[in-house]
């Protein structure tokens, strides 16, 4: 079905000839749509603790970058033009931005990194660079214009305190106002300079580099991995050299390492595990004074169940994963909690069987899902 989010162009469409091809740029994706934010709410958030945040200015054809949390009072002390404010996370903040975000759930949930708000004043702006994942940059109040090009060369400015481009030659440029949306693919080149007081919505998704997901898995394998025995030589022979290492214990450490297996199942379990594990400044609250469970299943029953904003979640055949920990499950209960993975809420839970009930109140308790 298309949809005007896209351009009128079907999710099925976009996916087959723009996700990871080629640029799209739509005029009116959320027509009306003039943010989720104030810039100073974007201010009071990056005034927290628990909220990620960095301040980039210009002085002089020189970039600083400064990481928060900040005070309020840097911000009455700043220049009228020629710095930005970026908020990551956001989603974890405001329901509103994750109802945002299931507007872009025609990508697989497993993909979608965060909603990051940026504000700048005239001229503000992070520089030309390029990004190594999606983006979807939607804009909220004011106007941003936009510069993109497809170059080959991504040689970066040495030293710098971000990645900017060297050479930055654009073939392609828009001047967008609330409601319109850029899509690009990884890899394109672009850069985007506030032509008025403006906030900026970057709908992004991750893609791991194949080197960390190589380390992290064999953290994996570390943990969920035994291998039995202990290096043993009873026929060890005399060696004139003590120093070298013997080709036995080579082929005995080698027949011991080559123990070291894994299946689809192994590779299932680590994605979702690493798929929904929480940022290093991620926590959870849970409720200071809890409800029993069966007060909770009737709250369930009666009402509607979602998603703590900072929860990740997902599923795949008999595991639900759900802040970097696994559940193998029933298909009963595998049918309910796909439901919560998918629409990270859950309306009235008529069909609650007893598993769900029981791994829904335990998430209830540690903060990862409220009523």
């Amino acid at each position: 079905m298309k949809t005007k989010l896209l351009g009128n162009i079907s999710p099925r469409n976009f996916l087959r000839d723009y996700w990871q091809k080629k640029p799209l740029l739509v005029r009116g994706a959320l027509p009306g749509f003039q943010g989720l934010l104030t810039p100073a709410d974007l201010i009071s958030l990056a005034c927290r603790d628990d909220a990620q945040s960095r301040l980039v200015m210009q002085k002089n054809g020189k970039w600083e970058v400064r990481h928060g949390p900040f005070t309020s009072r840097i911000f009455s002390r700043l220049p009228k033009k020629n710095w930005t404010l970026l908020v990551q996370d956001v989603n974890h903040f405001l329901p509103e931005a994750r109802e945002l975000l299931l507007k872009f759930n025609f990508i697989p949930h497993a993909r979608l990194d965060d909603l990051m708000v940026s504000y700048a004043p005239e001229e503000g702006g992070v520089g030309p660079h390029f990004d190594s994942y999606d983006v979807f940059l939607l804009q909220g109040m004011g106007r941003r214009y936009w510069q993109i090009s497809a170059q080959q060369d991504k040689t970066l400015v040495k030293d710098g305190p971000l990645k900017i481009l060297c050479d930055f030659r654009p073939e392609q440029e828009w001047m967008l106002e609330p409601g319109d949306m850029l899509y690009l693919p990884p890899g394109y080149a672009h850069n985007g300079v506030a032509a008025d007081r403006c906030m900026t919505y970057s709908i992004g998704f991750r893609a791991p580099a194949y080197q960390e997901l190589a380390t992290q898995f064999l953290i994996y394998l570390q943990d969920n991995s035994m291998i039995e025995g202990i290096y043993h030589d009873p026929d060890i022979s005399f060696q004139s050299h003590p120093g070298r290492i013997s080709r036995d214990m080579l082929r005995q450490a080698g027949a011991a390492l080559d123990k070291i297996k894994w299946n689809l199942v192994d590779i299932e379990r680590f994605l979702g595990i690493y798929l929904t594990e929480p940022k290093s400044h991620v926590f959870f609250t849970p409720p200071s004074q809890p409800m029993t469970q069966q007060a909770f299943a009737h709250r369930i029953r009666d009402g509607k169940l979602q998603l703590d904003l900072k929860s990740r979640m997902l599923f795949s055949g008999k595991n639900i994963f759900l802040n970097g920990d696994a559940y193998t499950v029933g298909i009963q209960a595998r049918r309910l909690l796909g439901k919560l993975a998918d629409s990270l809420a859950l309306p009235v839970a008529e069909d609650l069987d007893d598993e769900s009930l029981t791994l829904l109140y335990q998430w209830y308790l540690y903060g990862y899902v409220e009523i």
